[in-house]
């Protein structure tokens, strides 16, 4: 078959999208065309943070229809989201409670309880998994905890992309760069730990066996009953989005730029070592190997902030921001009091006036505050993966939609005094599309894949100015940023 036409759902935290990719075997080319964007609100329900579920489906639906009514027949389907959060089962299939998001605060205070009563260490070293307070092993903590009436009747308990999986097909997966996001897959085993499940109070058979990318689940049918496979991807959009990073060399560390910032490396065995634990990295599950990487706030800051001042003409703002000071004020992005604030903008001026510096109150200044904060974390986070490896890192590459902002990636430059590779923009679909492809047999491997990723994409190199003013302000952001890491992981040792 010359052309394969192929669907990639893209869930973020924030919106979603249903993508047809048609590939050209002979010309090795991939064209997207968006079919349907649509909103991912959060809304709050039974006193909850959570995600409109039934929303989601109906817009994926629509797209799907809406291709089937265009006449295009369909090669597969497969899904991406963001990894944490589940969704509860009964016997019946029928959900049980809420999808209570990871920004809620129900699992405030759970993770040092899991720290106090499994030790950190022990912690680490038997899944590997970054400790931050929404991962679902607190999440299901909370669930034991908080909702009994809810745990009572489920049965099986799903994560977000194998959820719409199970909807379209009607069957069930536990997906593997997925599952590793929880906190409670063993990292040595690859299955999931039933100790850690005990200490949550879960029962372990709510959870499958986990499976790598690339297997089929089952079909979705078009009105008239045409069987399309959908195809498990590598369904945690950070593990789509570095499959889709054209990497060319080992000394190349990755930022997946969106609402969040995951900031990391390819490794092919995790890394578990007592400073990967006091550095706070993360090791998930990639298509192959592993991604051994740290989350960052990331432009969920930014985001933030343009919604509370109805901030359309994003454009406009990065220029104005440009022009702003350097350095004037900067704040921890990854303090806890940005996970979910009543308001970003008072969050971030009461983070400056404590710490006694300017108070940005224009959104140019709130911009700037927030770029040149993210920028020079992630100077540190590379200087920590420069550690772990013991060998320097001669370049970073940017993907996903943070990679058009050309400001941040000329500061990233800047601070980390390495060329920036940015692009593909459409990281997470063109990975979710790679994996299809794979698994259709077009693409041999990933090797292969990321060639094809390189015709097909655009990137635009920014390279680091040598009197950068980053230099000077690094140790005052060292100085910064110790006091504000107040996230329990930093307390709890």
């Amino acid at each position: 078959m010359s052309m394969r036409n192929i669907v990639a759902i893209d869930l973020g935290a924030s919106s979603g999208r249903v993508m047809l990719a048609q590939w050209q075997r002979s010309s090795q080319q991939i064209t997207l065309r968006e079919v349907r964007r649509f909103a991912n609100e959060r809304v709050q329900r039974q006193g909850y943070d959570c995600w409109d579920l039934d929303a989601l489906e109906q817009a994926i639906r629509a797209g799907l229809a809406q291709l089937d009514a265009e006449g295009i027949v369909l090669d597969s389907i497969g899904i991406d989201t963001w990894g944490v959060d589940l969704v509860l089962l009964d016997a019946q299939g029928q959900r049980v409670g809420e999808a209570v998001s990871y920004r809620d605060t129900r699992t405030h205070g759970l993770m040092e309880e899991a720290i106090d009563a499994l030790g950190k260490a022990r912690l680490y070293q038997r899944t590997g998994i970054q400790f931050l307070p929404f991962n679902t092993l607190y999440q299901l903590r909370a669930l034991h905890q908080q909702q009994p009436d809810w745990q009572a009747r489920v049965a099986h308990a799903l994560m977000i992309p194998d959820y719409f999986h199970y909807r379209l097909t009607g069957k069930m997966n536990w997906e593997y760069t997925n599952a590793t996001t929880t906190q409670c897959l063993n990292i040595t085993t690859g299955t999931w730990d039933r100790e850690l499940l005990a200490w949550a109070g879960v029962d372990a058979c709510w959870f499958g066996t986990p499976h790598p990318p690339g297997n089929r689940v089952g079909e979705w049918h078009t009105a008239q009953g045409r069987p399309v496979p959908v195809i498990a991807v590598a369904t945690h959009d950070t593990a789509s989005a570095v499959l889709a990073t054209p990497l060319l060399h080992e000394d190349a560390a990755w930022i997946s730029s969106g609402t969040w910032s995951l900031m990391g490396i390819e490794r092919l065995e995790p890394c578990v070592t007592p400073a990967a634990q006091r550095a706070n990295f993360t090791n998930e599950g990639g298509a192959e190997g592993y991604r051994v990487l740290k989350n960052i706030m990331g432009l969920w800051l930014l985001q933030r902030v343009c919604s509370e001042l109805q901030i359309t003409d994003l454009a406009a703002l990065i220029a104005q921001a440009a022009q702003e000071p350097a350095c004037r004020a900067l704040i921890y992005p990854n303090h806890r009091r940005f996970i979910n604030p009543d308001s970003m903008v008072e969050a971030i001026q009461h983070a400056c006036a404590e710490q006694h510096m300017p108070v940005p109150h224009t959104p140019a200044a709130l911009a700037r505050t927030i770029f040149d904060s993210l920028a020079l974390l992630y100077r540190e986070v590379l200087l920590e993966l420069t550690a772990l490896r013991g060998a320097p890192l001669r370049q970073l590459h940017i993907v996903g939609g943070g990679s058009q902002n050309p400001l941040l990636n000329q500061l990233c430059a800047d601070a980390c005094q390495l060329p920036v590779m940015a692009g593909p923009v459409e990281a997470s679909t063109l990975g979710n599309v790679g994996c299809q492809l794979i698994a259709l047999g077009e693409v041999a491997d990933v090797a292969a894949l990321r060639h094809v990723i390189r015709l097909n994409s655009d990137t635009t190199i920014f390279s680091p100015q040598r009197d950068s003013v980053f230099a000077a302000h690094e140790a005052r952001f060292a100085a910064l940023s110790q006091p504000f890491k107040e996230l329990a992981y930093d307390k709890a040792d």
